[in-house]
């Protein structure tokens, strides 16, 4: 008996020290690659946009790599694994939402900006107005996303390195903050972008090898994966079908719908996928760039089915309640475990080693990419044009930027530390809500509209974000929907004993991506400011055609 618990346990301590040892190479690589990339950064546009030097391939390898976040690999896959057919409407949301983001915005952003997603508002208003709300926006939606990265961090590593201590949860939060911070202050955009390529080519190798695997279980008949996905979560037919979760009520079915949309209009606001376009050199390029990430997140996507129903499928008993606790979280992970031999096999270690090292991969990406953008939006928009009125040199704009990102990433691990217990792409999801209300209400009429002006903008954006965030306050997320059946854990971020969720929906977008348009038409029509005008020409030639763009 002995000898067999010494075997189990030396079995266990082979496993966690491949883990570790996969982590470790990972985050050499990406430093690696940080330092390398960081020796070229000379001069502002050569940090805040990689010097426009990336191809179209090579700039839409890594905006799939921007995309394809943690919420993505871990969050949707949990959400499928947990609630089948309302699960994957994460998946056609998200690559629903590159149509958006190519018809509306890709390439008139390209033409008409420059750094940051306020220089193409300021384009034609007052600076310092515009320029303040577009930042405090940026910097809001980029918490949001950066919170879900960090969660899904915590999640992984307690799941591997066999720790369940709160301690060990919020220093492995930390040390991602204290990584992406590192990226961002050294390598700057070309050292992001590298990271985001290599962790897109990782993630697509990983996620097809998975995908393989499962299918390979079943002869490749995807009939027979659903079948037993349905039978075994324990929901039957109904795990197929619409409204498991979002079914059930009028307001959950609101809910459902409200989802749907800041899904498909978020992306075309979030402010680290905007500033991508300013990397490469041209607007073909921009366009290029977008059509390969459409290709590559779409085939990601598709191959998230199969790994959430998969999970379903695969992965059962102790395995299967680490999934319910964890919100679904750690589906992908667990369900490589299971098609790699399961629980205690050498294959399974391998594979859940792997395919977790990618996932920290994907998340170090992300957050670096997210941070890079909130800290040049404060460094460019807030410090240089507002703070200094464009006196300030180039140096110190950098320099300013490398202490924001700090700033940036201490508030978000302080943020991310109460959110474990929420669903990663939940928790994105909310961000899509607050940059489709906040941000793209503001760049379609500045795009679009002639008499749109510098109120309409102002109060476009802070009325879309004081509506989205607010409305997330007062919601279920927040408080109110008492302790789980199964894990007895409060479901809410604040404790059970406060309930001020009078707003029953938890995606505000129904609401919120309306308020916003209204608000931008509101503050337009009452200011009667009709200065903004006399640049529309100006600017709807440069943006449709590249005159005058940046190079």
């Amino acid at each position: 008996m002995n000898t067999l618990l010494h075997a189990a346990t030396g079995s266990s301590s082979d496993h966690q020290a491949l883990t570790a040892t996969l982590f470790i190479l990972v985050v050499a690589i990406t430093v690696g690659i940080t330092f390398a990339a960081s020796r070229n950064n000379k001069t502002a546009a050569d940090y805040y946009a990689g010097g426009r030097s990336f191809t179209g391939f090579q700039n839409g390898m890594a905006v799939a790599g921007d995309y394809m976040s943690a919420a993505s690999f871990l969050g949707i896959s949990g959400a499928i694994a947990l609630a089948g057919y309302d699960g994957f409407l994460y998946s056609v949301g998200f690559l629903v939402a590159w149509l958006v983001a190519l018809l509306l915005v890709a390439e008139l952003l390209r033409n008409s900006g420059r750094f940051t997603m306020a220089d193409q508002l300021a384009y034609r208003m007052q600076q310092r107005p515009v320029r303040t709300a577009a930042a405090t926006s940026t910097v809001v939606v980029s918490i949001f996303y950066l919170i879900a990265q960090m969660v899904g961090a915590g999640a992984l590593v307690t799941l591997l390195l066999g720790v369940s201590s709160e301690m060990a949860k919020n220093l492995t939060i930390v040390a991602v903050g204290l990584l992406m911070v590192f990226y961002v202050t050294v390598g700057g955009m070309k050292g992001t972008t590298w990271v985001q390529i290599v962790k897109a080519v990782l993630l697509m190798a990983g996620t097809l090898l998975i995908t393989i695997l499962v299918l390979a279980k079943f002869n490749f008949n995807l009939s027979d994966l659903l079948g037993t996905a349905a039978t075994n979560s324990g929901k039957g037919q109904s795990f197929l079908e619409p409204g498991l979760k979002y079914g059930a009520t009028f307001t959950s079915k609101i809910d459902f719908l409200s989802l749907g949309i800041a899904l498909v209009l978020g992306t075309a606001g979030l402010p680290h996928i905007l500033i991508r376009f300013y990397t490469v050199p041209t607007a073909r390029q921009a366009r290029k760039s977008v059509l390969w990430a459409i290709g590559l997140i779409g085939a990601f996507y598709l191959m998230t089915l199969v790994l959430g129903f998969g999970a379903a499928a695969l992965v059962t008993g102790e395995a299967k309640t680490k999934i319910i606790e964890s919100g679904g979280n750690l589906a992908s992970p667990l369900l490589a475990e299971a098609v790699g031999g399961g629980t205690g096999s050498t294959g399974g270690a391998v594979l859940l080693a792997l395919i977790s090292a990618v996932a920290f991969a994907t998340i170090l990406a992300v957050v670096a990419g997210l941070t890079l953008t909130s800290a040049s939006s404060v460094a460019h928009d807030l410090y240089a044009n507002v703070w200094k009125k464009n006196t300030a040199t180039e140096k110190d704009e950098v320099k300013v930027a490398k202490i924001a990102a700090f700033g940036i990433g201490g508030v978000a691990i302080l943020m991310a530390i109460p959110g474990q217990k929420l669903n990663v792409a939940f928790l994105v999801a909310l961000a899509f809500a607050v940059a489709a209300s906040a941000n793209l209400p503001a760049l379609i009429y500045n795009l679009f509209w002639k008499k749109f002006n510098t109120s309409g903008a102002v109060w476009s954006i802070y009325g879309g974000l004081i509506a989205s965030v607010g409305l997330v306050v007062f919601s279920p997320v927040m408080s109110g929907k008492g302790l789980d059946p199964v894990t007895g854990k409060n479901l809410s971020l604040l404790p059970t004993s406060i309930d001020i969720s009078w707003f029953p929906l938890e995606n505000p977008g129904i609401v919120s991506i309306p308020l916003g348009f209204f608000f931008g038409w509101l503050g337009t029509v009452i200011a009667k400011d009709r200065s903004a005008e006399n640049h529309f020409a100006e600017l709807e030639v440069r943006s449709m055609t590249g005159a005058g763009a940046v190079k």
